[in-house]
């Protein structure tokens, strides 16, 4: 298990720009943690990937945010950053950290806020 605490969220205009961080307790190297990765929920809806990124340093990224968000991870691996440009209103969601491990087990942060206006 890692503990994970997310930060940066916020309220942002249309078309601005945000950054995620998620600083997890400890590294992704030499570890059993598959992936680091984005998820968010909507109000009234379930909660769906935005990006993840493996160990190896492999990104996935959901299509409706292709082209606007980048994942990242700082050099010792125990940091992930979403940055998050041209935003839209439909971005709007509780967005969280997560960490995967093998069978499924997943451990989550606390989640963090994020709302675009028009």
């Amino acid at each position: 298990q890692v503990q994970l605490v997310e930060s940066g969220g916020g309220l942002v205009q249309a078309g601005g720009s945000l950054r995620l961080s998620c600083a997890a307790s400890r590294s992704i190297f030499g570890t059993n943690i598959l992936e680091l990765g984005w998820y968010r929920q909507a109000p009234g809806k379930q909660c769906d990937l935005v990006a993840t990124i493996s160990s190896r340093g492999t990104t996935n990224y959901a299509d409706s945010v292709k082209g606007r968000f980048s994942i990242s991870r700082g050099n010792a691996g125990n940091t992930v950053f979403l940055q998050m440009n041209n935003l839209k209103r439909e971005d709007t969601a509780v967005y969280y950290c997560n960490a995967k491990f093998p069978r499924d087990f997943d451990s989550w942060g606390q989640g963090t806020q994020v709302t675009v206006s028009s």
